[in-house]
């Protein structure tokens, strides 16, 4: 099989989130007496974290750091407590996590949401042992497009697999639905798909390996020989 390492974006890659943040966050802005976004313009505004998503949603007068952490400890709570309402894989998704896994592929998740949500909602749709890592945002690792992220992802499929870490990257891919994942990709020296039932317009996707439109696209492209 030619991918013997695949790492996947989260929101609008594996798993279709953007009501559930637009909900959140429309309740921090309404708590506040603030003017509210229609969800669809939530998703161009997520991607780069929590945090960064809260500002994008302030009214500029509003974004002093204060006034963000507050809204954001308030989008947290009800984030957390709501985050599987209406968030749902992508349709073949998870068949396609377990074809790879058969395969022999290893499967990660690299996500700028928050490490607790991250894993919350892995946790909530796919197998306990569809990745053998989950990182999201967590303290001391800097938000994609830093490489950091897959270098760790690497280093430890290297240590299960037995397997030399140069050989993995050479043979792994990252998959997600933004120029954040395209770039990740390009500055830890992997392959890159695109995927556009995402979050991003295609447009931000050229910079890709490959772009693909279907999730049985992705299946057939990650599975190839």
């Amino acid at each position: 099989m030619k991918y013997e390492l695949a790492i996947f974006d989260l929101d609008g890659t594996l798993i279709e989130t953007a009501e559930d943040l637009g909900e959140a966050a429309n309740h921090a802005l309404r708590s506040a007496g603030l003017p509210l976004h229609d969800i669809t313009d939530y998703r161009r505004m997520v991607g780069h974290g929590v945090r960064n998503l809260m500002i994008s949603a302030l009214p500029e007068d509003r974004r002093d750091e204060d006034f963000v952490s507050d809204r954001l400890k308030v989008f947290l709570e009800y984030y957390t407590e709501h985050i599987d309402v209406h968030s749902r894989p992508y349709p073949g998704i998870v068949e396609m996590i377990e074809a790879l896994k058969d395969k022999g592929c290893l499967c990660a998740v690299a996500s700028n949401k928050f490490q607790e949500g991250t894993e919350k909602l892995i946790r909530r749709f796919f197998p306990e042992d569809a990745f053998f890592c989950i990182y999201g945002n967590r303290s001391g690792i800097p938000l994609k497009p830093d490489p950091a992220v897959a270098d760790r992802i690497i280093a430890q499929a290297a240590e299960l697999s037995g397997k030399d870490a140069a050989t993995l990257r050479g043979k792994g891919v990252f998959i997600g639905d933004a120029k954040t994942d395209t770039d990740t990709a390009a500055a830890a020296g992997m392959d890159s798909i695109g995927v556009t039932w995402g979050f991003k317009p295609r447009e931000e996707l050229l910079g890709a390996g490959r772009i693909v439109d279907s999730v049985a696209e992705l299946r057939d492209a990650l599975l190839e020989e």
